[in-house]
């Protein structure tokens, strides 16, 4: 009932009241019962009236708040869309993922005469998760004793090379190439449609240290070759040399001995470094050589190179060299043997390499497609 329907309400009760009250004036209990009931009913519907009014009051300040907190909101909204936001959240999360490799995680065995190393699945080690990166199929750091090494056997389809880390290494093939091979050199082999080479430290009392290396050639069936090159130390001195470059690739030579970077016939570039206490470095990704594709993969990789060590690598800096890795918002803190994956990598963007160790830290940074 509305308010006006209320006060037409009382004063008909008002007015049949007065007709009543008037026709009984000489009923003295019935005018003191009708006083009080007129007094009953003014004070009934005036309290009525009253909640009414309040209920009214409240729910139209309600929705006048609602309409005020959706105009609010409406006013402060960001300009971009909350999926355009998730979608930019997830490039940001995707976008140069890094993948931290622990030294004592990889495979490896000690043989006696060799003590190696297995970042991939290799020989009697296999992980799923690590069977390759892009293109970049085996990383093997062998110690070799002296006077011993790998008898002649078989490889096609590989491209296979050999960096020397210490020691040294005396290499024989099928297509009549014999070298010993010292820290700082490089030995390539295209293995092509087939070709067979023997791996041997022909010192009589120092170990060899030294890191083999295997990549997926780019196509098959490729003529075997064989490449030599050495690089100094002063080469690698807090910056990265470009050890291994593509055949075809600026300042690559295709013979078997010369300067530049050794030819590889694979989307595939390693760089080696030796970097100072307190020194930073960075690396700019390249364009990547693979038709379709706009990111690289990168993968660094600090040596073992004050011992063989199968526990955990010391990274609080005291006892030798400890990368950081920095790079898309992410990073890794590396100790001897360990390594990072880095994915999603886009031409031109950088990655942070600094050395906050106590002993100069030897690295090798592979670029893949």
């Amino acid at each position: 009932m509305s308010p006006a329907s209320w006060e037409e309400f009382a004063q008909h009760d008002i007015l049949v009241h007065s007709y009543k009250k008037e026709s009984s004036k000489s009923d003295h209990s019935v005018g003191f019962f009708s006083k009080h009931l007129y007094i009953f009913n003014i004070l009934l519907r005036t309290q009525l009236r009253a909640l009414l009014l309040t209920i009214t009051i409240v729910i139209i300040a309600a929705l006048y708040r609602t309409r005020l907190s959706t105009l609010a909101r409406s006013l402060i909204k960001p300009t971009f869309s909350t999926s355009a936001r998730y979608q930019s959240t997830k490039v940001t999360a995707h976008h140069m993922q890094f993948q931290y490799r622990a030294s004592q995680t990889r495979g490896g065995a000690d043989h006696g005469w060799l003590k190696t190393f297995h970042t991939f699945s290799f020989a009697n080690y296999y992980d799923e998760d690590f069977e390759s990166f892009g293109s970049l199929r085996v990383i093997n750091e062998d110690r070799v004793a002296p006077s011993t090494g790998f008898p002649l056997h078989p490889h096609r389809e590989a491209e296979i090379f050999s960096y020397i880390i210490s020691g040294e290494l005396s290499h024989k093939d099928t297509m009549g190439n014999v070298e010993t091979m010292k820290r700082g050199d490089i030995q390539m082999t295209s293995g092509g449609t087939g070709i067979a080479h023997s791996e041997f430290n022909s010192h009589s009392s120092l170990p060899n240290h030294f890191l083999q290396i295997w990549a997926t050639p780019s196509q098959r069936g490729l003529k075997p070759g064989y490449y030599a090159r050495h690089f100094t130390d002063e080469q690698k001195k807090d910056k990265l040399c470009k050890i291994v470059a593509p055949v075809g690739t600026e300042g690559v030579v295709d013979e078997r001995d010369g300067l530049g970077p050794t030819p590889i016939h694979s989307p595939f570039t390693f760089f080696a470094s030796l970097l100072s206490p307190d020194k930073h470095i960075s690396h700019t990704i390249s364009a990547p050589l693979s038709s379709g594709k706009d990111e690289k993969r990168v993968y660094i990789q600090l040596i073992q190179t004050s011992g063989y060590n199968t526990k955990k690598a010391d990274t609080t800096g005291n006892k030798g060299p400890v990368l950081k890795v920095i790079g898309g918002g992410d990073e890794a803190v590396l100790g001897e043997g360990d390594g990072v994956f880095i994915r999603g990598g886009k031409i031109g963007e950088s990655i942070q390499i600094e050395n906050f160790g106590s002993g100069v830290a030897e690295f090798v940074l592979f670029e893949l497609d």
